[in-house]
């Protein structure tokens, strides 16, 4: 949303709790609003399955499950866009659970690993694209120094995690947390708060390596195979 729309728009209910705007409702007999469900998730879904619903749009891509600690196949898969980083992954035959760490969509692979908790699930380094800023500026302190403590969240309700920006010349912004974050994602949206204001986001186009990498020695960048191909800057950590 530009500056230009918000400083023209007005939030009424800013200052409210939901608890309380329905305590409000209630007084006022405003019983269809009590009553309405609320959206959860990706609310045009509905009660279908997922996979039953992209599958309507897009053609199955078969791939492997393969296991990121020694390439072991462990299955196949119907697409390998049918699955988020972090969920379970449904692999017949297999008593423990596996999660999805890393997706190759070249390949249509899809990694998995056996602990909702492994190391290949986090990692504390993402860059984003050219930020959108509310301000339309971004703030002068990061313009200053290039580099600025901030928090940051990419999923709604998460807990905000502290971190720190470093500018690029062309609007993009490192962002190091001070602690690794389980499954970031290429595609999501990083958005940036400072003392309670939401600064902005960008979205995120590359990732450093995961703990699980950096424990073998390795050095890898997991990059978007979408967006702005502008010079990523000077990467602070790698």
């Amino acid at each position: 949303v530009s500056q230009d729309a918000l400083r023209r728009t007005i939030f009424p209910l800013g200052g409210l709790t939901k608890d309380f705007v329905k305590k409000i409702a209630a007084e006022n007999r405003l019983h269809h609003v009590l009553q309405k469900k609320e959206s959860m998730g990706i609310c045009f879904v509905g009660k279908r399955k997922f996979e039953h619903f992209i599958l309507q749009y897009l053609q199955p891509r078969p791939g492997k499950f393969i296991s990121i600690e020694d390439n072991k196949v462990l299955g196949t898969h119907k697409g390998w866009f049918l699955y988020t980083l972090g969920q379970k992954a449904k692999i017949g035959g297999l008593k423990e659970p596996w999660y999805v760490v890393e997706k190759d969509g070249a390949n249509g692979d899809v990694f998995v690993a056996p602990r909702t908790d492994h190391p290949a699930l986090y990692r504390d380094l993402l860059r984003t694209n050219r930020v959108h800023w509310i301000t339309e500026e971004p703030p002068a302190a990061l313009v200053r120094d290039k580099m600025m403590e901030c928090h940051f969240r990419f999923r709604h309700q998460m807990a905000l995690v502290p971190c720190v920006l470093t500018l690029n010349q062309d609007g993009t912004v490192w962002v190091t947390a001070v602690k690794a974050v389980r499954a970031l994602a290429l595609g999501q949206f990083a958005v940036f708060y400072k003392g309670g204001e939401c600064l902005g986001s960008g979205k995120i186009l590359r990732l450093g390596p995961s703990a699980y990498t950096l424990q073998k020695g390795q050095s890898k960048v997991r990059v978007a195979t979408e967006g702005p191909g502008d010079d990523p800057g000077l990467c602070p950590s790698l």
